[in-house]
């Protein structure tokens, strides 16, 4: 799953519970859930995966600021936090890239690994559940700005 993908199930966790403790923990249960969905993937080649990854990274960040920017004062805390935490599994693989290993147990990253349901043919879910969460993220931020 894309991490852009990741952070906006994050914000709508966010916008849904405004806690921020139970928005974190819940991204990160949600990037495994999202993970375990078909979505797409497997990548020919390593230039192939960091031409993705790299883009996908500075959408995810550039979504962070703005879910942050129009996030009400009462939920942005909670927004924040369910981004990070649905981001926060994945940061095994810019780690892994850059310095040769992961920060997390070998464990859990064979756990990450093997829930995967990765497919080259499959962009269009992929698409389509980032516009379906950058909907439902802007409806809950709304209705927390159209209560108060």
């Amino acid at each position: 799953m894309l991490v852009t993908n990741h952070v906006l199930s994050g914000a709508v966790i966010g916008a849904a519970t405004r806690r921020p403790v139970s928005a974190f923990a819940l991204g990160v249960v949600s990037h495994f859930v999202l993970d375990a969905v078909p979505h797409w993937g497997k990548w020919r080649a390593h230039d192939q995966f960091m031409r993705v990854a790299v883009v996908d990274g500075l959408t995810g960040l550039a979504v962070m600021g703005a879910m942050a920017a129009i996030a009400p004062g009462d939920t942005r805390v909670a927004v924040l936090a369910g981004m990070a935490g649905a981001a926060l599994p994945d940061i095994g693989k810019p780690s892994v890239e850059f310095f040769g290993r992961s920060p997390f147990p070998r464990r859990v990253d064979e756990f990450h690994r093997r829930i995967q349901q990765e497919a080259p043919h499959r962009f269009p879910q992929e698409a389509a559940t980032g516009v379906v969460l950058l909907a439902a993220t802007i409806t809950l931020l709304r209705a927390r700005v159209r209560r108060r």
